[in-house]
């Protein structure tokens, strides 16, 4: 395998940083742009001088996909031990080559992580060189682990200079998902399985797949394995070849299903916490993403599964969960630090505000749900002109009643403080589904009346009547 141009320059930029006394090296670089072969060669030329080398990765499916490619370049595997992070923290004393010289990590924003940082504590005199396309975890950057960061050209470079397909973006939100919680730094997946487990959503997100993207080859990523489950078996049924993956699914069957897709006899793979990193299948053409977060790592792995180069494609990313809104294009400029990601540039020169509010980075199209850039006056696919009021052109749409109980559940929780009486703020309570108590402790604060059966069910209603 040839290197590219740039390929050629990170591994000499890579060689510099250890003449510098660098031991601990995170070189970035899209997804997409060929880090596994660029490893290959680092490898090839370690061996040549008599280094061993330990590859980690974190699934077992990349595990034979870069054996593949480390054999192809010409890797000696008899001094390069390939393994997967799991199996390698629980016999760090058993590596088959002994101590490692060098350690090359897959996927290394990974690698502040407890598990990485046993091995690495385990062979602390090896050279460490990491590769990912998004140098940041939740909680900061990756300088507790490495000491050199080596960059390379933007995403939009390779898709320029044909190393990456284009994409086109479309936003159709399935759910309201604003008022997920945030719990440890990440959508609360229990709270927002909740809302997207719904046969509705799932018979939604097939229809909008046939307008936008009919056949083609398609990875989709779902908040659980109940809902890639339950999208793969709605495919199915609307004629499309389909199949679920998850962590939970046997080895075996796993290894087969991959092998299927791969051979273009699954056209969709529904799949929970699994392909959002490393897998390279070049002719997927599709992501869909039904499964919201607050990571730009995870956004930017998962969404660019399906911009690996093939002539005349242009990958589709359909975002159901507003995913686009809150990280911007995958393709978007980004720059990187040791401490974490740096913010993007504000656009000051247009203030319009997209649809679903989700800031002023990008908007979609009311009429076809493309996602473009926020100052682009008219969309380039339907010809629809944007103004500066957020009117949206009439639809079809089937009319349903509206509620007392609707528009209660729609007002802000600081309303309650507009109750009077103690039927007002009950009728409140109910709608937003809280407790009795919390309507016992608001009518104590707002010095509503208590109904006297209610008096008794609370110690501080009790002490407010009894005083």
């Amino acid at each position: 395998m040839e290197l590219r141009p740039y390929q050629e320059q990170l591994i000499i930029d890579a060689k510099k940083a250890l003449a510098r006394g660098k031991r601990r090296i995170c070189i970035v670089l899209s997804c997409g742009g060929g880090k596994s072969v660029i490893a290959a060669n680092i490898a090839k030329m370690a061996i040549s001088k008599g280094n061993s080398v330990l590859f980690m990765v974190h699934r077992i499916e990349l595990c034979s996909q870069i054996r593949d490619t480390f054999i192809a370049c010409g890797v000696d595997l008899n001094y390069c031990e390939i393994g997967m992070v799991q199996t390698l923290t629980r016999r760090t004393d058993q590596v088959k080559l002994g101590d490692p010289d060098i350690i090359i990590t897959d996927e290394f924003h990974h690698g502040t992580a407890n598990s990485y940082r046993k091995i690495y504590k385990t062979y602390p005199n090896a050279v460490l060189i990491g590769f990912t396309a998004t140098p940041t975890r939740m909680k900061g950057g990756l300088g507790s682990v490495c000491d050199e960061l080596i960059t390379s050209v933007s995403t939009k470079w390779l898709i320029e200079n044909n190393y990456l397909s284009p994409c086109k973006c479309y936003s159709v939100q399935l759910a309201d998902l604003s008022n997920l919680k945030v719990k440890r730094g990440e959508y609360d997946a229990l709270q927002m399985a909740a809302i997207l487990e719904n046969r509705v959503i799932y018979g939604e997100t097939i229809k909008n797949y046939k307008r936008i993207a009919d056949g083609k080859k398609t990875i989709v990523y779902t908040v659980s394995v109940e809902s890639a489950q339950q999208t793969a078996e709605l495919f199915r049924s609307g004629g499309y070849t389909s199949a679920a993956l998850s962590g939970t699914t046997p080895k075996a069957e796993r290894a087969r299903i991959l092998q299927d897709f791969r051979d273009n006899r699954i056209t969709v793979l529904c799949n929970c916490e699994l392909f959002g990193e490393g897998l390279d299948v070049p002719d997927v053409e599709c992501v869909v993403l039904l499964h919201k977060t607050k990571s730009i790592t995870l956004f930017i792995q998962q969404s660019m599964r399906s911009m690996r180069f093939k002539p005349d494609k242009t990958a589709i990313i359909i975002d159901h969960v507003g995913n686009i809104f809150e990280h911007g294009f995958p393709q978007d400029d980004r720059e990187w630090s040791l401490d974490g990601k740096k913010e993007e540039k504000k656009d000051s020169k247009d203030n319009l505000t997209d649809k679903a509010g989700f800031g002023n980075k990008v908007k979609s199209c009311p009429i076809c749900d493309v996602v473009l850039e926020i100052h682009i006056r008219t969309c380039p696919d339907c010809g629809h002109e944007f103004t500066k009021t957020k009117e949206r052109p009439l639809v079809d749409v089937e009319l349903e009643e509206i509620t007392e109980t609707d528009l209660l559940r729609s007002k802000p929780y600081a309303h309650y403080k507009n109750c009077r009486t103690w039927d007002e703020l009950n009728s409140f309570r109910k709608a937003k589904k809280y407790k009795q108590a919390w309507a016992l402790h608001k009518a104590i604060e707002l010095g509503i009346d208590i109904p006297h059966k209610l008096r008794s069910l609370d110690r501080h209603v009790r002490n407010r009547y009894n005083a």
